[in-house]
């Protein structure tokens, strides 16, 4: 059940609406949809699944982690062949790789002495796939 209003609903009764509607939002009629919101709100998770979820996405949104895991999309890389891909040093693109490590974005396996590292699983390749598809679209640049 919701508990809290819609800001733009200070008296808290449902439909009521007052005050202009703000420009850009949307809405020319402001008034809270307690049923969609309930729907919307069985769908949801806990407010740490979100963290989660926001910390993967502030990771992507590091242009050197973006192209280390763009690289590892083709093939399995060493801590070498990712600094020269990405032109960083060794010591930078370890760094990345933590971070990448912690998020479960990559995991590493080691052949001899070589570390090589590949994406975590088929759900990050199919969220970076998502991605450059989406950067790679004219229609998405058409949006307003």
């Amino acid at each position: 059940m919701i508990t809290s209003i819609h800001p733009a609903n200070a008296t808290g009764r449902a439909g009521e609406h007052h005050g202009a509607p703000v420009p850009g939002d949307g809405c020319t009629t402001r008034m809270v949809h307690p049923e969609a919101i309930e729907r919307a709100e069985r769908t949801l998770h806990s407010d740490e699944y979100y963290v989660e979820l926001a910390e993967i996405f502030r990771a992507l949104g590091d242009a050197s982690r973006a192209k280390i895991l763009h690289a590892l999309m083709a093939i399995d890389l060493c801590v070498c062949d990712l600094a020269a891909l990405a032109g960083i040093s060794e010591s930078a693109v370890s760094q990345h790789l933590r971070v990448l490590r912690s998020l479960r974005l990559v995991r590493n396996r080691k052949v001899g002495r070589v570390v090589y590292y590949s994406l975590a699983d088929e759900c990050i390749r199919a969220l970076l796939s998502t991605a450059l598809t989406h950067l790679d679209d004219p229609a998405a640049a058409n949006v307003s």
